[in-house]
């Protein structure tokens, strides 16, 4: 299998020092579930570690590079790059599809649910990056093939997403910012469904569903957005 994956490094031009982290960066858990004596786990704690290494590198650039900018207009074009689908879309890109661990269940699954997958496993990648060689490689990567697609959004003016419509419209209601909560948790864990609500304060404005708690987030959004 590493020789697999040094394809990967080759393509993306990164090298790991230890690599069974770079191998579990793909692993998904219904992977596990059809070969039990698979040495490493799933990606789910690496994904909850890129996920911050992520918002943080691409806040830091958004604050620096953009000095003029309201903390508003920063929020829209943060929430533009860290979303399912730019985050999907580059590690399609990337070529990801073809190294994920799935079930054959998995597999055959396509559109949305496979975009959340390949997502998932960029977000658990940049954490393995992160853990493997430091701050500034992830900095860098990130920079080199998330962050440089910002400037054809802002161009487009396809930044708009619903997350970043609420949030405007409540901040200038209120001066609010808006926050997503698990409400529950549905199906296996290799399949689950999140519930996502979206709250002012303590009130809670909206309810979605999703693949993943991004997706789940957008949905409220746009719920608390037909109510608003």
């Amino acid at each position: 299998m590493e020789e697999k994956f040094k394809e990967l490094e080759k393509k993306i031009g990164v090298e790991f020092e230890d690599k069974n982290l770079l191998v579990q960066a793909f692993c998904h858990r219904s992977y596990l579930n059809e070969n039990p004596d698979f040495n490493l786990g799933q990606n789910e704690r690496l994904e909850f570690l890129g996920d911050a290494v992520l918002e943080l590198v691409v806040t830091s650039y958004l604050y620096f590079k953009y000095p003029e900018e309201s903390e508003g207009k920063l929020t829209t074009w943060r929430a533009s790059l860290v979303n399912t689908k730019e985050i999907g879309d580059t590690a399609n890109e990337l070529g990801f599809e073809d190294f994920l661990l799935l079930s054959k269940g998995e597999r055959g699954e396509k559109g949305k649910a496979r975009l959340c997958i390949l997502a998932n496993t960029f977000e658990a990648f940049i954490g393995a990056l992160y853990l493997d060689r430091g701050y500034e490689e992830a900095d860098a990567f990130i920079k080199k093939y998330l962050i440089s697609r910002l400037e054809k959004i802002i161009e487009l003016g396809t930044y708009r997403d619903p997350k970043s419509e609420l949030q405007e419209k409540v901040q200038e209601k209120s001066n609010i910012t808006p926050h997503y909560e698990v409400v529950k948790e549905e199906g296996p864990d290799h399949r689950k469904r999140f519930v996502m609500g979206v709250f002012v304060g303590e009130k809670k404005i909206g309810e979605g569903k999703g693949d993943s708690k991004k997706e789940a987030e957008e949905e409220a959004a746009k719920k608390a957005l037909k109510d608003l």
